[in-house]
């Protein structure tokens, strides 16, 4: 152990039994090239070391709880995996390192809505529906009013089998920089919240009609916004896209899906190197890793 609530080891010197990193409490960092199974990132050098030691010493919880439920959901089906996520989404909520972010904003939670426009602005041509983020004055930001549009439109693909294709994209600067900080907060209680989440989330959906579902993004794609797309069978970026995860900086974990959607598309250590990291990727390394499928400008 080291002074930080964390592993760190070379890849040479990690235990060779299967069942060795369930039992850890905390996150495991290997040094060196391959990706062996006893670990929960792995970095090539000393170098590496220090952006996910900021974040583990800041929020050690929340990175705990990433890893744990990492490790946990890669054995699980999606719908059983989303439950995990949003039972750890709601331990952290009531959490102090969540607290402590809330306690410390400007300005109190609110519901932040309206626009030009539906939240999603969506078409029909046939077998083929496109629908479009419509807030680019809010980034795309998905705020309560986005979820509820995004819960209808997947509700609407799932009822309609007739429904071949389903093309999404965001107006504006980017696609989407993730969940509305100003409305984090609202929710009555965790419990409340894990009930929502359960019952009302765009996330679920998307996953049970995802081979009908296209994505294509642009620019900033932040938090949910990468989450939610990464559960679609094709998704495109523009060239200079970026991806990135934040929410261990507020002391969480991605609670969209994307511990379940990311990682399945990139593996669990990369998505917690994300997470750790807090850092920002381009397309060419989003595609590289299997994040996205295909760089293309926009229509």
């Amino acid at each position: 152990m080291t002074e930080t609530p964390c592993i760190v080891l070379p890849i040479d010197e990690l235990p060779e039994d299967p069942g060795w990193l369930q039992r850890q409490p905390c996150p495991v960092i290997a040094l060196g090239e391959s990706s062996p199974p006893n670990a929960d990132v792995v970095i090539a050098g000393r170098a590496e070391l220090d952006p996910l030691m900021a974040t583990i010493e800041r929020t050690p919880i929340a990175a705990m709880t990433l890893v744990q439920v990492l490790r946990i959901v890669e054995q699980l089906p999606v719908e059983h995996a989303l439950t995990v996520e949003s039972l750890a989404y709601a331990t952290l909520q009531a959490g102090k390192e969540y607290r402590f972010w809330l306690e410390n904003r400007e300005e109190a939670p609110r519901l932040v809505a309206g626009g030009e426009g539906e939240p999603v602005i969506i078409r029909r041509d046939g077998d083929i529906v496109t629908a479009e983020l419509n807030r680019p004055g809010n980034r795309n930001a998905l705020t309560v009013e986005m979820r509820d549009a995004l819960v209808e439109l997947f509700e609407l693909v799932l009822l309609d089998d007739r429904i071949e294709r389903l093309e999404i994209s965001g107006r504006g600067g980017c696609f989407s920089v993730g969940g509305e900080l100003r409305e984090f907060g609202l929710a009555p209680d965790p419990a409340a919240a894990h009930q929502i989440r359960s019952a009302h989330n765009p996330g679920r959906l998307l996953a049970r009609c995802a081979s009908r579902v296209s994505c294509h993004l642009h620019s900033a794609c932040i938090g949910s916004g990468l989450e939610l797309p990464a559960f679609a069978h094709h998704v495109s970026a523009a060239p200079r896209s970026f991806f990135q995860l934040p929410e261990l900086g507020f002391g969480l974990i991605p609670g969209a899906g994307g511990c379940v959607s990311i990682s399945r598309r990139i593996g669990r250590q990369r998505t917690a190197w994300l997470a750790l990291s807090g850092k920002k990727i381009n397309a060419r390394q989003a595609l590289q890793w299997g994040l996205i499928d295909e760089i293309r400008d926009s229509a």
